[in-house]
């Protein structure tokens, strides 16, 4: 019988050898986000609309939720995704959780790259892990 249900969100947590304020300005700002993720025209602003630049071109995104220094959310490309970064202060440390949820359903086709779902969240949780392990630690410990 086939799955129908949505696809499960992609989580990915680390920690990083810096304090919280460290770590919220290089994933709340339009410079800080560029050095680790996509160029973009970001500003930490509820409502905010602005663009990465994927491989598949720009992609539309929107400031949804803000808790600086503790959580962002924003909306991105036109799948339904919406991308969160969790901060959690650890004694000089801080605890770096993204989560990527939005899924449809496994074999939903997603317009641009016009592949399935399930074939781009697999691709997906596999760049993730890359971008926070090893891009985003880069950018914030040096």
């Amino acid at each position: 019988m086939e799955n129908q249900h949505t696809l499960q969100d992609i989580k990915k947590t680390v920690i990083l050898e810096a304090p919280i304020q460290k770590v919220w300005d290089t994933v709340s700002t339009a410079e800080g986000i560029a050095s680790w993720f996509m160029p973009n025209d970001f500003q930490p602003k509820v409502g905010h609309e602005f663009h990465v630049q994927s491989p598949f071109g720009p992609s539309p995104c929107k400031v949804m939720e803000l808790d600086a220094p503790h959580r962002l959310s924003f909306s991105w490309d036109t799948d339904g995704w919406i991308i969160s970064f969790i901060l959690k202060e650890l004694d000089g440390k801080t605890e770096f959780t993204l989560i990527h949820g939005g899924w449809k359903e496994p074999e939903t086709i997603l317009p641009k790259p016009n592949e399935k779902s399930s074939v781009i969240r697999d691709r997906m949780d596999h760049g993730w892990e890359q971008i926070v392990n090893e891009k985003l630690k880069k950018a914030v410990e040096g």
